[in-house]
């Protein structure tokens, strides 16, 4: 049992001191915004490409999805009173192009 709390102990130790690389930027400069900042200045690379290859596209994806449903069910509607509802069709595809077009100004705005 004794045994059993001593490793566990030990791996947690282990644990945080894998996931924590922003403390030794702060012990070795003793400043914690530069552990930060250094932190993210390596991290950002990685951040913009994981949204721009899987977040974007899954978005695109599911509103794409959404469009085309909606313009399906519009249509139906529309031959069965005879009037078009344009507007949510035109809200999903402006919300599409917005999402498609995103990934060429939002790096730019946000600063990375």
């Amino acid at each position: 049992m004794k045994l059993k709390r001593i490793t566990a102990l030990f791996s947690v130790i282990f644990l945080l001191t894998l996931a924590c690389p922003a403390a030794s930027y702060a012990s070795n400069t003793g400043n914690v915004a530069s552990a930060v900042e250094n932190t993210w200045k390596e991290a950002s690379s990685q951040i913009k490409t994981v949204v721009n290859n899987v977040v974007f596209p899954a978005i695109d994806l599911v509103l794409a999805v959404f469009f085309f449903a909606k313009l399906g069910t519009a249509y139906f509607d529309y031959r069965k009173q005879g009037q078009f509802e344009w507007a949510a069709p035109a809200i999903l595809f402006c919300c599409l192009v917005f999402t498609l077009t995103a990934p060429l100004y939002i790096w730019s705005i946000i600063g990375i």
